[in-house]
């Protein structure tokens, strides 16, 4: 009896043994999650805001963030990040590529991403290699942006729309790439001819931009241009720069704007009532997914692109103006985005 007593007992102690081994992986230790923000402020509705609430909302890190007044901020936020012992530094935006690769060769061992690029080691004549400890997190938003096009020929009472960006990078022009196919698709297949002004993918030197993405004064005025055009429908591609004409069209009611990034009906007070959609980039799940591989010890340096089929982009509801769009067009966008993810409608040139 005793010593079945203590066999008993050896096994309820291996058992208590084992059970503290494997204790679950949401008691692991969290790792140190790190935004080095672009300029605009964490709340500029745009990336900087929808990358820092992804990273609120991860349950595998704690997360900060340091915000930059300039371009000159990014290299002393992301050594900052590098002497507090950060796991995993993220530059949020196109811009502060080149510093957040800069440092990931620098410091091999901690894992970087950078928002909206590639994420690559690039010399003078933009020959580039992928950096191991380095992901890109991408957005293929020309998918949603073809959506949004084809939506915005269909609703276009005047036959005019127009699109411009904040400066010509590549993670702006492919959304214009996108909007200008999608209305390029309704004429082939309705007969039409809308006209989008600001951006022509053949010609893409002859494109509107602001020059930057803090010039609201100039984006105003290019908008107001365009409206005198005749364009009844604006997507401005630049974060926030597009609010102060939004806020002036839902007044004059003389024309809808399309948002981008982050769904602008949660975002603006003023104008949210005239925006027709947004082109929706879901940064916050692109955060969360580069912590939770870096948490698992599974994080690689291969790309992450969002996609309409994966759910990294999407086109957000028509919200007040829904009644505006004919039913029979809602049903053609439904079926646009099931062919794109089927890959039976190919969007990109």
């Amino acid at each position: 009896m005793k010593k079945s007593l203590k066999l008993i007992a050896v096994a309820a102690s291996l058992t208590l043994i084992t059970g503290v081994a494997v204790a679950p992986s949401a008691q692991a230790a969290k790792i140190k999650l790190c935004l080095a923000l672009d300029t605009g402020g964490v709340d500029d509705r745009s990336f900087n805001e929808g990358a820092w609430k992804g990273a609120q909302a991860s349950t595998v890190s704690t997360a900060e963030y340091l915000s930059a007044a300039s371009s000159a901020d990014f290299a002393p936020n992301i050594k900052k990040f590098v002497d507090k012992g950060c796991d995993l530094i993220v530059g949020v935006g196109f811009a502060i590529s080149a510093e957040i690769v800069k440092s990931a060769k620098a410091n091999p061992k901690i894992k970087y991403a950078v928002v909206d690029d590639a994420g690559e080691d690039c010399d003078a004549n933009f020959n580039c290699k992928p950096v191991a400890n380095v992901k890109g997190l991408t957005f293929q938003t020309d998918e949603a942006a073809f959506m949004a096009g084809y939506l915005s020929a269909g609703v276009s009472r005047t036959g005019k729309v127009a699109t411009y960006g904040g400066a010509p990078y590549p993670s702006v022009t492919i959304f214009m790439d996108g909007y200008a196919r999608g209305v390029a698709y309704y004429n082939k297949q309705k007969g039409k001819s809308v006209k989008v002004l600001g951006w022509d993918p053949a010609n893409p030197k002859s494109g509107t931009f602001v020059g930057n993405f803090s010039d609201q004064t100039k984006a105003l005025t290019i908008s107001k241009g365009f409206e005198q055009q005749g364009a009844d429908i604006i997507l401005p591609v630049g974060g926030n720069l597009g609010a102060p004409y939004a806020a002036e069209s839902e007044k004059s009611k003389k024309s809808l704007t399309i948002w981008v990034d982050s769904d602008g009906y949660g975002l603006l007070t003023a104008g949210k009532s005239i925006l027709l959609t947004t082109v929706v980039k879901d940064i916050g799940a692109s955060i969360k997914s580069v912590a939770k591989d870096v948490a698992d010890k599974k994080f690689t340096g291969t790309k992450y692109v969002g996609t309409l089929k994966n759910k990294g982009i999407s086109m957000a509801p028509y919200h007040d103006q829904s009644s505006r769009v004919p039913g029979a067009l809602k049903l053609e966008v439904r079926k646009i985005r099931d062919a794109i993810i089927a890959g039976t409608l190919k969007v990109n040139a």
